[in-house]
């Protein structure tokens, strides 16, 4: 969700708070966090627990973006089932099982159970089975409804009343300008009531039988249009996770099966795909996500990383001038003292980050020749926008940024640098040795201007302002500074932050302020504003714990790493192995579980794909494809027991890696020409 620009927070030793959002066109947004979602975009079904959709706040069928069905509710034998379980099977499924009693029961078991499997792509099966005895003959019937509104019309509570229905075929069907839904219901109902949307059977069960109705929800537009391309990640059968912890499995297939569910298409271009932000409130195209989560995934493909950073490529600014080359994005709340944050300008920067690591991955070097000119044009803008400035570093142009120059955007900054003067040089492109020097000028500059000296030891500040005063806040962006990037040789590129300012980075996010138990806060529990419900000032957003994760164990502060590992792992089973956008920051208890927060996505495509990040952290896989090598680093404490990854992929062939419980990591399968490095 984009949030509207504020004034200009009040930022230094002392900082206040951003003025409050306006609510807007925002509205109030429905609770999801116990929902039962199932999508496979642009399909969705949003469900309450019980199964019954009764067309409260999110509930329905969706698909493209528009509410289809708000309203299938079931009766038999004139009840409502009685609801013993609802959950989801797989990413674009979900099962609700109910029981129904009946005067005829021969005693207090009920003997009536009810089946719901629900698709995402608009198919819901009602099985009705009977452990009676005896023939029960019984009316069933379905209400349907709809208001065939728009997502972000229902999401604000803008949505209009029920449409009248008209019966249709075997079934209903609601047309409203231009749009349209059809329900189609296989057997044929016995009976169609279009004033009230119901349908009606009369279905005889004999001893021990079973009788299924399929509803199918359709539009005018197809669930999956022709051309769309053939998925960019693996099958969650492809790729597979063996442990001592049964959790690892867990995590690693859901998490491919919500970050392939997540995909949508170039709507241009449709052979691209890339993942969606996160549902159910942003099924559309983030960029900086988009890239984030591609960055995360490459242990699985360079496809989805080509396929997003084709399709950014497409959508880079062209107009002459200073925004040449930049890749526009919506702006992102930064919590309560910070002003809200360009994603365009993370997403630019992020750009030749992703190109440069896809490539030691097994990116073909023909596709990266195809996307090197977007990548000198985000390194072009990048080296203009830096001679704007009369300090060297990236100041924040948004809505009352006023020259604030954020601590995060550096760390971005700095591995753009990096990794581009890499790629230029091994490219044969001119640049290379500019961008190395504006890199280690960088680092000189903000191991001076950005390190606060205290008595416990020093912090980083999250910013500075535009005469120079730093903003004195520890939040989780902090980890930022940590994450370094992929060179050749399987090297990591140079923090920004020396060796003792690390250390003590490493010191302040293994602490209690920051590690929740559940993974990283987003805001330390002392600095002022702390909410363990903010988004961005206390909640635990996954993405950064797994960023934490990686650049703490590849600084070797493996302690403090596998803590924040274990957190978001314990958080992944208390969620069903389905990783949400973020969770509240409340500290861990030995008998708690993970608090929900009711606004996060669930699933949201970086969290999905930090749970890949997470777990091939443990190997430290460090590939050179161009050089035909690979280096393993792993966590030397096996913190998980032994741990087998198969089929992952380096350099376009399946790679398999084994942590035994030593903390000895051992490449099982790889292409054969790949030499194992130091």
């Amino acid at each position: 969700m984009a949030p509207t620009a504020s004034s200009r927070p009040g930022v230094g030793s002392t900082p206040g708070p951003v003025p409050p959002r306006p609510v807007g066109s925002l509205g109030e947004l429905p609770a999801v966090h116990a929902a039962v979602i199932c999508v496979a975009l642009p399909g969705l079904a949003v469900s309450p627990e019980h199964g019954q959709l009764t067309g409260h706040g999110l509930e329905g069928f969706y698909q493209h973006g528009r509410r289809l069905l708000s309203r299938c509710q079931l009766r038999v034998a004139g009840r409502d089932p009685i609801a013993v379980q609802g959950r989801s099977i797989s990413a674009d499924r979900a099962r609700f099982l109910a029981v129904v009693r009946t005067p005829a029961d021969s005693g207090p078991d009920p003997e009536i159970s009810v089946e719901r499997l629900r698709q995402a792509d608009g198919i819901e099966r009602i099985t009705l089975t009977s452990a009676s005895p005896r023939v029960l003959r019984l009316p069933v019937e379905i209400a349907l409804g709809t208001d065939l509104a728009d997502l972000g019309a229902v999401a604000s509570g803008r949505a209009g009343p029920e449409l009248p229905a008209s019966v249709h075929d075997s079934g209903m069907r609601w047309s409203s300008g231009g749009a349209y839904c059809a329900v189609t219901a296989t057997p044929a109902p016995t009976d169609a009531l279009a004033s009230a949307g119901v349908l009606r059977w009369a279905v005889e069960l004999p001893p021990g039988g079973s009788c299924t109705i399929q509803l199918t929800i359709r539009t005018g537009r197809p669930v999956r249009p022709p051309g769309q391309g053939v998925s960019p990640l693996p099958t969650t059968g492809e790729t597979r996770a063996e442990s001592d912890d049964p959790r690892v499995a867990g995590l690693l297939h859901r998490s491919i099966d919500d970050l392939r569910a997540l995909l949508i298409r170039d709507p241009a271009h449709p052979a691209d795909l890339y993942a969606a932000a996160g549902v159910p409130w942003r099924c559309g195209a983030a960029p900086a996500e988009a890239l984030w989560a591609a960055r995360m995934a490459l242990p699985l493909s360079t496809r989805l990383a080509a396929a997003t950073l084709r399709a950014l490529a497409r959508s880079q600014l062209a107009v002459p001038g200073p925004e040449l080359g930049l890749i526009p994005g919506p702006f992102r709340d930064a919590g309560p003292y910070l002003p809200p944050g360009c994603t365009g300008v993370e997403a630019t920067l992020a750009f030749p980050v992703v190109l440069a690591e896809a490539r030691r991955w097994g990116l073909p070097e023909a596709e990266v020749a195809e996307l090197l000119p977007a990548a000198e044009r985000c390194l072009a803008w990048l080296a203009t926008a830096l001679r704007d400035g009369d300090d060297g570093y990236l100041a924040e142009r948004g809505p009352g940024a006023a020259g604030l120059v954020r601590a995060e955007t550096q760390a971005h900054v700095h591995r753009a640098a990096l990794l581009g003067a890499e790629l230029l040089g091994e490219c044969d492109r001119p640049g290379a040795d500019t961008w190395r020097a504006r890199a280690a000028a960088l680092r000189e500059r903000f191991r001076a201007d950005f390190w606060l000296d205290d008595l416990g030891g020093g912090r980083p500040a999250a910013a500075r302002t535009a005469d120079g005063r730093p903003v004195p806040l520890l939040g989780a962006g902090a980890a930022h500074l940590l994450d370094t990037g992929l060179l050749g040789g399987g090297r990591l590129a140079p923090g920004l932050l020396d060796k003792v300012q690390t250390e003590q980075l490493a010191r302040l996010l293994g602490g209690p302020a920051m590690d929740s138990g559940w993974g990283l806060r987003g805001l330390a529990v002392k600095e002022p504003g702390y909410n363990p419900f903010g988004h961005r000032a206390g909640a635990v957003r996954v993405h950064e714990s797994a960023v934490a994760v990686a650049g703490l164990a590849a600084a070797g502060y493996e302690k403090e790493a596998v803590a924040l590992l274990r957190g978001v792992l314990a958080a992944s089973e208390a969620f069903g192995h389905r990783l949400p956008e973020m969770y509240a920051g409340e500290q861990r208890t030995a008998d708690g579980v993970p608090v929900p927060h009711p606004a996060a996505c669930r699933p949201a495509a970086v969290a999905a794909a930090a749970g890949v990040h997470l777990l091939t952290a443990l190997a430290g896989i460090r590939p050179d494809a161009p050089a035909r090598t690979v280096a393993l680093d792993p966590m030397r404490s096996a913190p998980l027991g032994a741990v087998r990854l198969a089929g992952l992929s380096v350099a376009g062939e399946p790679f398999t890696v084994r942590i035994s419980r030593l903390g000895v990591a051992m490449v099982e399968e790889a292409a054969p020409w790949l030499q194992l490095g130091g």
